[in-house]
């Protein structure tokens, strides 16, 4: 056994791939989305599925630096 931590996340699976990606976003998507959208000075879609929201969600962290873990 190795002595280091594993700092590597896991392997995420592609929202296109989810299952339920053609649902619509959640609440907390939606909620989230909704505060990222307004602190980058954007439209924030209220129509967008689970997987179309994730892949929206990640856009404006990278925008804001939300959610950066540095």
């Amino acid at each position: 056994m190795s002595d280091q931590l594993k700092t590597e996340p896991a392997a995420e699976k592609d929202p296109a791939d989810w299952v339920t990606g053609e649902e619509r976003m959640t609440g907390p998507q939606a909620s989230y989305l909704r505060t990222l959208s307004q602190e980058a000075g954007e439209d924030f879609d209220e129509s967008l599925t689970k997987a179309e929201a994730s892949k929206r969600i990640e856009a404006l962290q990278l925008k804001t630096g939300r959610g950066m873990d540095h």
